[in-house]
C-alpha cells in the first residue's frame, strides 16, 4: 500500500509541477488553487508512504516520478524539445527508480 501511495504522490507532484506553468506567476486563481491543492495532496501522500518505506528511497522515487512525468508532459503539452539525449536521461532516471524499488 505504501508504494501505491508513493506512486499517487508522484502523480500529484507532476500535477503541481506542470500546474506552476499555468498559474502565470500565481496570478490566475483557478490554476493556482489547483496547483496548491496538488502540492498538499502530494506531500501528504509522501508523508504517509514514508511511515513504512525508507525515507531516502521514498523521496528519490517521489522526485523521480515527478521529474520523469513533468519532462514528458512538458514535451507533450508545452513543446519542450524531445531530443535523444533528453529521452536517454529520462530512461536513466526510470532505471534508477526501478533499482531503488527493487532493493527496498
Amino acid at each position: 500500500m505504501a508504494w501505491f501511495l508513493l506512486f499517487l504522490a508522484g502523480l500529484f507532484e507532476i500535477g503541481w509541477a506542470v500546474g506552476l506553468k499555468y498559474t502565470d506567476g500565481f496570478t490566475r486563481l483557478t490554476p493556482t488553487v489547483l496547483t496548491v491543492i496538488s502540492m498538499i495532496i502530494s506531500i501528504t501522500l509522501l508523508g504517509l508512504a514514508v511511515k513504512t518505506l525508507p525515507m531516502g528511497t521514498a523521496y528519490a522515487v517521489w522526485t523521480g516520478i515527478g521529474t520523469v512525468g513533468t519532462v514528458l508532459l512538458g514535451i507533450w503539452l508545452l513543446g519542450d524539445p524531445a531530443t535523444l539525449v533528453r529521452l536517454f536521461c529520462i530512461g536513466l532516471i526510470v532505471a534508477g527508480i526501478a533499482g531503488l524499488k527493487f532493493v527496498a
